[in-house]
């Protein structure tokens, strides 16, 4: 039967994974759904896709229809009762030099003092982070990958000023179908790190055990960090870190890095493997006496003889490039530069060892590291019943996940969420924040006119950079506040419940279940929605959830709303306001439906996730983030703003020959809209006051109303009456919402995606709200209501 066919509550044995799509079934793979392995069908999404599986001791969430590529038997009823560990005699963890398979010396040791680099990997959910703010403290710089919109963290470890250690992303595998595994690899085949610190979930050791084997394989000086050693041991589970470090060839410690324990352990092996350059003692995890008798093993000594010199001027480990050829890696197979002679060669072997094993070349490759990890474990792990942990989050998902309570569930989280950060504690902070910005305007202004300034000058320090930046430092707070509550509901593990909740629904736009939060927090404010954007996995769906993000009708267009609904629409201002969030949201569908099938057609990257059990957040990680986003959205986004405000405050105050005005319809601004009217004139509102509102708005969307209120003297229904009727007013505030929010906004499109994107983002948005406003005003017209 089909894997998406298997009941609640049953267990069955993988028996083939077929897929067209190799991404997939690569992920599928990595994942450890190799044919053998046991999985437990736990439950299925309130929407009845995609389906949470069990294997390997840790969940895993896949889409029904990918299920159905899976085939599976031996369906028994789920085993209830957990075996009985066997217990091991407590050895002692030896300091430096292991034996066994001890790490191999390879040159001159590294001088004292000399700069060590120290790349961090790991799996996601396995604690990397917490580590790294240990090691590191705060001493960390953040920043991108060259090319790449991928965070990069590097940071000085404590106490020691000459090494430096770089958090990679957190990845499953080194295979390229994200751009966290192309980032990571690449990271250390071409910075080349003196040594690789790999972090592994001991509770969950066979699953991260995968990574290892792959790190091993790329022949750095490598220590293996063995994490939450302190929750393992209290459910009753233990490791032979000896027999581990023998079996391996690294050097293995033992850590907690949620309670600082083992850190410094750690990081002297780390010294001491980059230092002596000791690589590990294997590299080789095949066996030539195999169930497939020795047929993979044969193939991938087979190619590293035939690669071998490729590989030595292309700077690959001979055996990281064999496996990789095995794979079909393209990258790997372009930066060994063989010809077609020696591709036929290669491809003719790989085919020999498929016939004779009679399973495919990923299945093999994966089967071949899950089986050296099932013997490495069943010699040397002795697994836990089952941890307080997961019986926790187990009670909890009945409800969180539940069929009947995840909705209400996640209404009344995020609508905490939202209370807490624009009702009571960001909205406090934010009315201290506008309150400090005023104060530091009136003695900014009160010292520059004591000092007799240029009252040019003046204008330019107080209206123009003061007003312009101070208006957008006010959301900062808000801005620390809803990243530290959802930092919280992400480092706890409830964001992946929300996209398996969610999945099904967004799927039909193009989209995944991740990218409903960044949306979400659209309604709040468009820069830290288009931040959040980065915990999507998929490069895919982050810049289509990007480029949607924008339609959210954000906070900030609230004091636009109320002032013309009340103006013109009277008792009816609630339901026009209403209209409005739902006008974005019918646009925003509709918009993901054309990108769907245009710009963003197919999704490259599967659903495949890992849903992590429930723990509480580290505070001083949460902290550090909030820290991080803060000094990001003033160091990026404010650099623009500043610019934007002194360009906004010239043209409002010099005419064409660079006089300072003394009415406002004299002034550069005031031709800009006298230009841009023109444009506006078939949406119904072509006076060049409008237009001048509209861009004073792209600052933040309270200029529209503050620009008015310069333009017209005042913002009373008389006033407005004067260039608005109901129906134009209407078609206005249509316009004002979907069109780009505000220049933070588009600059944190630059900063996380590029000039290119932000551009395109901001003509979709100027394009979609005069198409929608135009249709708006027309439809009015055809009902008289003009």
């Amino acid at each position: 039967m089909r894997l998406d066919e298997l009941e609640i509550g049953k267990d069955a044995v993988v028996a083939q994974v077929s897929s067209d799509d190799v991404a997939l079934h690569q992920h599928i793979l990595d994942m450890g759904l190799t044919p053998g392995t046991e999985v437990t069908m736990v439950k299925y999404a309130p929407m009845g896709d995609p389906l949470e599986l069990r294997l390997r001791g840790y969940e895993l969430t896949l889409r029904r229809a990918d299920a159905a590529r899976i085939e599976v038997r031996g369906v028994h009823d789920a085993d209830g009762v957990a075996a009985e560990p066997v217990r091991q005699a407590p050895s002692v963890h030896p300091a430096l030099g292991e034996k066994d398979l001890s790490p191999r010396r390879s040159g001159s040791p590294v001088p004292e003092g000399h700069p060590l680099a120290f790349a961090l990997a790991g799996n996601q959910n396995c604690g990397k982070t917490t580590l790294f703010n240990q090691l590191t403290g705060s001493n960390q710089h953040v920043g991108n990958f060259p090319g790449v919109t991928v965070d990069r963290k590097d940071g000085q470890i404590r106490g020691h000023a000459e090494a430096t250690v770089t958090d990679l992303p957190g990845i499953y595998s080194l295979s390229p179908y994200t751009s966290e595994e192309i980032v990571s690899r690449q990271f250390i085949l071409d910075s080349n790190p003196d040594a690789i610190i790999n972090i592994v979930d001991a509770t969950n050791i066979e699953r991260n055990l995968y990574l290892t084997l792959q790190l091993m394989e790329l022949d750095r000086p490598m220590v293996l960090a063995l994490n939450m050693m302190d929750e393992l041991t209290a459910n009753g589970g233990t490791v032979d870190v000896n027999r581990l470090e023998g079996l391996l060839g690294i050097p293995v410690v033992p850590i907690s890095a949620a309670k600082n324990e083992g850190i410094s352990e750690l990081v002297e092996h780390a010294l001491h493997v980059a230092r002596y350059r000791e690589r590990p003692g294997r590299l080789d995890f095949c066996l030539a006496d195999g169930p497939d008798g020795g047929a993979l093993h044969r193939c991938i000594h087979g190619i590293c003889h035939l690669v071998d010199d490729h590989a030595q001027r292309a700077g690959i480990p001979v055996r990281f490039a064999a496996t990789k050829l095995v794979e079909g890696d393209e990258l790997v197979t372009r930066a060994l530069g063989l010809d077609a002679n020696e591709l036929d060669g290669i491809e003719h072997i790989i085919s020999q060892m498929e016939e004779e094993s009679g399973t495919d070349r990923l299945s093999a490759l994966a089967d071949m590291r899950f089986s050296f990890i099932g013997e490495v474990c069943g010699s040397c792990v002795v697994k836990p019943h089952e941890s307080r942990e997961h019986a926790r989050s187990a009670r909890i998902d009945r409800v969180l996940t539940g069929r009947y309570t995840a909705i209400p569930a996640f209404v009344l989280i995020m609508g905490l969420v939202f209370w807490l950060t624009f009702g009571v504690l960001g909205a406090w902070l934010q009315g201290l924040m506008e309150e400090l910005v005023a104060w530091v305007t009136a003695g900014i202004d009160a010292g520059l006119t004591a000092f007799g300034t240029n009252p040019v000058v003046h204008s330019l320090v107080v209206d123009g950079i003061c007003a312009g930046v101070g208006s957008v430092l006010s959301f900062l707070p808000i801005i620390v506040v809803l990243f530290l509550l959802l930092s919280i509901l992400e480092d706890s593990g409830y964001m992946a419940r929300v996209a398996f909740v969610m999945d099904k629904v967004l799927r039909r736009f193009g989209l995944s279940g991740r990218s409903f939060v960044p949306m979400l927090i659209g309604f709040g404010c468009s820069v830290p929605a288009i931040m959040s954007t980065r915990t999507l996995p998929s490069e895919h769906d982050r810049k289509m959830t990007v480029m949607l993000t924008p339609f959210m009708s954000c906070s900030a267009k609230l004091p636009v709303y109320g002032l013309l609904c009340a103006a013109f629409f009277g008792r009816g201002s609630v339901a026009a306001m209403v209209s409005l969030y739902v006008l974005g949201i019918l646009v925003g569908m509709v918009v993901a439906l054309v990108l769907k099938r245009t710009a963003f057609q197919g999704d490259p990257v599967p659903f495949v996730m890992e849903l992590p059990n429930y723990r509480l957040p580290s505070p001083k990680t949460t902290l550090l983030l909030a820290w991080d986003k803060a000094k990001g959205f003033i160091t990026k986004a404010f650099t623009i703003i500043f610019a934007a405000s002194v360009v906004i405050w010239f043209l409002q105050t010099f005419d064409i020959r660079l006089n300072v005005v003394a009415d406002q319809s004299e002034s550069l601004l005031a031709g800009l809209g006298g230009l841009l009217a023109p444009v506006f004139a078939p949406l119904g509102f072509g006076d060049w006051r409008v237009s001048c509102a509209l861009v004073c708005g792209l600052i933040a969307k309270e200029s529209v109303i503050s620009t008015l209120t310069v333009l017209l003297g005042a913002t009373s229904a008389g006033a407005l009456s004067g260039i608005f009727s109901p129906l134009t007013a209407y078609v206005f505030l249509a316009f004002t919402l979907l069109y780009p929010p505000c220049v933070a906004a588009i600059s944190t499109v630059k900063s996380e995606l590029g000039g290119r994107y932000a551009v395109a983002v901001f003509a979709l948005q100027v394009c979609v709200a005069w198409v929608v406003a135009f249709l708006v005003h027309a439809a009015g017209l055809a009902l008289g209501l003009a």
